[in-house]
């Protein structure tokens, strides 16, 4: 019997369909949350019924390009396997640490981490949206979901939320460091000037944020961070031109703005080169593979973009992993209060942002 304090981590993100079977119940299970679609039931199943059939088709063609199902599950397993080795490695030698995953939309659910992590025999729980930047839409719903799956399956253990990361050192570093490495590939090969760096994040439909989500102005408080950093340690793109934008709307809502696709062409209108960065996307899925990789590329070519470079997500990049650990060790260190925190263990949110829901 071991006497080691036992800590859960659970890893939270969007989740996708593991074949093309899958694609319309997860598009329904997407569209039938509360935090997408407000509307009350049924008429939200119904919307969700009807959106769900719709798209299905558009959205089966999408993850045909990547082999039929979403990468998203395994990449997200091999994050978890590296913040376990990080925890082995930095964590007390009295305690010990297993990092889980609970999907919002597609397996694993949450109701079947629950059980998992019950039956390990977890002492404390940390919930760690793999989302850097807080929304209403994305961590909220995914919280909300575990608390309520945990409660019906009787999993009573103190349990820690750890809500945003949107600035913590570790993120910064590691997404700067690729964009270093796609300027110095470029300047390897000529182009040292007219690029443009654009930074790019899944939109939110503006009343969304109009309703006090505080998520795009942590989105752009992280583009600040990389563009300073970038600029501080790059002496050849020193106040580099860069722009923050949202892609992947649906719909028809005005959503945040500037719209990527907007970005681009005005990009090809002005002579640059572009460097395109997704910064609240931490794995690669479909809205990189896909939209950001072949789509928005297409967009570029057709508007006489010079050169379109798109970086890659931080996924298992060391200084990624480092920023995880860190915040996880940190909650430990200090105790599982039960309460929501942000990366700097309080609200870093403007009140006006009275979604937030940091303590």
């Amino acid at each position: 019997m071991s006497d080691k304090r036992k800590i859960a981590v659970v890893f939270f993100n969007l989740g996708g369909p593991n074949s093309p079977e899958a694609v319309q119940p997860f598009l329904f299970n997407l569209f039938n949350d509360k935090a997408i679609i407000g509307a009350p039931q049924p008429v939200r199943w119904l919307i969700a019924k009807l959106i769900s059939t719709r798209r299905a088709p558009i959205a089966r063609e999408i993850y045909k390009e990547l082999g039929g199902s979403s990468p998203l599950l395994p990449n997200t397993e091999a994050q978890a396997a590296a913040l376990d080795r990080y925890l082995s490695e930095n964590l007390g030698e009295d305690t010990e640490a297993k990092t889980f995953i609970a999907m919002r939309y597609w397996h694993p659910f949450a109701a079947e981490t629950v059980k998992k992590v019950k039956d390990w025999g977890a002492d404390e729980i940390v919930l760690l949206p793999l989302y850097p930047q807080f929304s209403t839409t994305t961590s909220e719903s995914s919280i909300h979901d575990w608390k309520k799956s945990a409660a019906k399956l009787g999993l009573k253990k103190p349990t820690q939320s750890i809500c945003c990361y949107p600035t913590h050192e570790g993120f910064i570093n590691g997404a700067s460091a690729l964009v270093e490495g796609s300027l110095k590939e470029l300047a390897a090969n000529g182009i040292k000037s007219d690029i443009r760096i654009l930074y790019t994040a899944h939109g939110l439909p503006q009343k969304i944020v109009d309703g006090g989500d505080p998520y795009q102005w942590q989105v752009e408080h992280t583009a600040k961070a990389i563009a300073d950093q970038v600029s501080d340690t790059f002496a050849d793109f020193k106040d580099s031109d860069w722009r923050c934008c949202y892609q992947s709307r649906v719909g028809p809502l005005e959503w945040i703005k500037p719209y990527t696709e907007d970005e681009i062409i005005q990009a090809g209108q002005d002579g640059k080169a572009l460097v395109v960065v997704p910064i609240a996307f931490i794995s690669e899925h479909s809205e990189t593979l896909v939209e950001l990789d072949i789509e928005y590329k297409e967009l570029a070519e057709e508007n006489g973009v010079k050169h379109y470079t798109r970086v890659g997500t931080v996924d298992c990049h060391p200084e990624f992993i480092k920023s995880l650990g860190e915040l996880v060790i940190e909650q430990v260190n200090i105790g599982i209060s039960g309460k929501t925190h942000s990366q700097e263990k309080t609200r870093i949110c403007p009140k006006k942002f009275d979604r937030c829901i940091c303590k």
